[in-house]
């Protein structure tokens, strides 16, 4: 939790520069019946998907620099960053020209920086809280989180739970300005049931609820959407109706026109709504995603916008 005002902004995100709808694509029937799932695309909600050619260094430095340039940020005052990935590519022995090809791609030059993967499709929110926390205790006042995934084996794009998409996205955490703030943020874990072959659990959410709502005073019914993960509309909408949220709250419009972009989708549900013009001053908006074993969710509050910041 934030023990002073933190604030995100320029939220942004890049998708893979190939789309091809669900019906196109060769397999998905024989993919389907392999992982025992039904063969229903209109109850899962599938639509298209999103295939990129480039890597994830240039995916984290397109979406990074679309970052900056919405926050206003000049890359020289860049203190921290975050760099999340399901499977950072390579290892120990590449892993530094990774970091330093994204770095030198930003133009943030010599900064701290930090990787973030072990929480999987929760890396993107897990490393907004690593921000948050470097930004309220002091350490740094601008961090700079991007995330940025594709799928290596073009067969497992469709998985038990999810069409997937290739993109990135990122967002500025910082001690000053922003278009949120940052007014709460909580996780909570159940390691027996860290494997995958588990299912998302709605209790590990109403227990990140419980967290949220206490630390602000206000209900659950009070958050404005809900910006959860773009999994199949079927899973998703009764997950999330069983932790809390009435229909109304969720935001689903994404999961076919987007596919889940691995630990993305939060943010990139946030920048469509905000670019939509659906997002109303003072409102409160969650971001969450599970995993099974794990739920993370931070809560935003829109800051009202001046005719200074609008210029």
């Amino acid at each position: 939790m934030s023990s002073s005002s933190v604030f995100l902004s320029g939220p942004q995100y890049v998708l893979g520069e190939s789309t091809s709808h669900h019906s196109e694509m060769p397999g998905l029937q024989a993919r389907s019946e392999e992982l025992g799932i039904p063969y229903a695309p209109q109850v899962w909600g599938w639509g298209s998907a999103h295939r990129t050619r480039k890597s994830l260094e240039d995916l984290a430095i397109e979406a990074g620099t679309a970052t900056l340039r919405a926050a206003g940020a000049d890359p020289a005052s860049i203190d921290a960053l975050v760099l999340c990935c399901t499977g950072f590519p390579g290892g120990p022995d590449s892993h530094g020209d990774f970091v330093r090809t994204i770095s030198e791609g930003l133009g943030t030059g010599e900064t701290d920086f930090l990787g973030v993967t072990l929480d999987r499709c929760t890396n993107f929110l897990a490393g907004l809280r690593v921000a948050e926390a470097f930004v309220a205790a002091g350490i740094h006042r601008r961090v700079l989180v991007v995330t940025t995934d594709k799928v290596t084996a073009e067969a497992e794009r469709l998985a038990k739970f999810a069409l997937f998409s290739d993109g990135a996205a990122g967002a500025l955490v910082s001690d000053t300005d922003g278009e949120y703030e940052i007014v709460a943020s909580a996780v909570a874990h159940e390691m027996r049931e860290l494997d995958w072959s588990n299912q998302i659990s709605p209790d590990l959410s109403r227990r990140v609820n419980t967290q949220l709502m206490k630390h602000v005073s206000m209900g659950i019914d009070e958050v404005d959407i809900l910006l959860h993960a773009n999994i199949f509309e079927a899973i998703i909408v009764m997950k999330e109706l069983q932790a809390g949220f009435a229909a109304t709250q969720l935001y689903t419009g994404n999961i076919a026109r987007v596919g889940h972009c691995f630990a993305a989708d939060p943010i990139i549900n946030l920048a469509d709504l905000a670019a939509a013009g659906r997002l109303r001053d003072n409102g409160h908006y969650l971001l969450a995603a599970s995993v099974p074993g794990s739920r993370t969710g931070i809560l935003l509050r829109k800051l009202v916008e001046t005719a200074e910041s609008t210029k």
